[in-house]
């Protein structure tokens, strides 16, 4: 089974960056989802899946992979950019989109 690491991204609830800045170590699923025939939910047997392990950093996330002997893959996050904004810019002349005040 092999073991992701990865920075996770900011979900779409969050303006900060509170739950970005540590690295993750978690398993990749070995089989689907099944779904449980008496009450229809969705189960794993693989308990592997539900291991989830934060690093303050990617070197001592990949030194604990190797020290352990899990095979993993490294995902870097991607670079996002910010766009200084001037909140002027919503009430200029020659805006763009409408005004919906």
């Amino acid at each position: 089974m092999v073991a992701r690491i990865y920075k996770p991204a900011r979900t779409a609830m969050q303006q900060g960056s509170a739950g970005t800045r540590d690295w993750v170590l978690e398993y990749t699923p070995e089989r689907p989802l099944g779904i449980e025939p008496l009450m229809g939910w969705t189960s794993s047997t693989d308990t592997r899946s539900q291991l989830r392990m934060g690093f303050a950093s990617k070197e001592e996330a990949i030194a604990y992979a190797t020290r352990s002997g899990i095979p993993f893959r490294v995902e870097d996050p991607q670079k996002t950019e910010l766009r200084p904004k001037s909140y002027a810019e919503n009430f200029k002349f020659g805006r763009i989109d409408r005004w919906t005040h």
